[in-house]
């Protein structure tokens, strides 16, 4: 089973991107503190990148702002990419599937922030690549 269970807030405001075929998402990261205290009396965080696709996506954009108290229920996944510089950059993120709004923030701006599709290039076809 692969399944995951998360509470956190934004670390910054989320952005809505166009895929190929209509289809949308969003990346953010949550800053999750942990439930005990280091050596040195704090309590540490921990930064975990998800994604989410769909309507889904378009409500947390709509929503959320950074700070936002969520809770999100997804699988974790693991891709890969080739960066800039040609190196191979493996990847886990959470794919988010259901999400509860717990404490929501105003956006920095008042307007959904999207980021319009791209010209096609030579690596589009890996751009939406998912491992199994």
């Amino acid at each position: 089973m692969n399944q995951v269970g998360l509470v956190g807030r934004f670390t910054k405001d989320p952005v809505l991107r166009y895929l190929s075929g209509n289809r949308v998402q969003t990346h953010f990261s949550l800053a999750i503190n942990r439930n005990f205290k280091n050596n040195q009396g704090e309590v540490d965080t921990d930064f975990v990148f998800c994604t989410a696709l769909g309507r889904l996506a378009e409500n947390i954009v709509k929503y959320c702002g950074k700070g936002s108290l969520i809770g999100t229920t997804g699988r974790i996944q693991t891709r890969s990419f080739v960066n800039e510089e040609s190196t191979k950059i493996f990847m886990t993120e959470i794919v988010v599937e259901d999400v509860r709004f717990y404490q929501l923030k105003q956006r920095d701006s008042d307007e959904a922030v999207t980021i319009p599709p791209q010209p096609p290039n030579e690596q589009e076809h890996l751009k939406d690549f998912v491992l199994p």
